[in-house]
């Protein structure tokens, strides 16, 4: 395990020590699941952006254009 400083808004400082002492569990548990939880969305991104880099893309006008063309506008 490793040893880091953090800087928090004052605000979330004091939410995370409130949840900590109801869940009775440390500021780093806590911390260290979140950073998990968010860790693995962004693999799943990264998983759903490769799957989906080759597929075409299209500008916003164009778009509007489709939209007009279906009657959504």
């Amino acid at each position: 395990m490793s040893k880091a400083t953090l800087y928090l808004n004052d605000s979330i400082h004091q939410a995370l020590r409130l949840k900590a002492a109801e869940t009775r569990l440390s500021m780093s548990d806590l911390v260290n699941d979140a950073l998990s939880v968010l860790l693995s969305e962004d693999l799943e991104d990264i998983a759903d952006w490769k799957e989906r880099r080759n597929e075409k893309t299209i500008g916003y006008a164009e778009f509007l254009q489709q939209l007009k063309e279906d009657g959504t506008i």
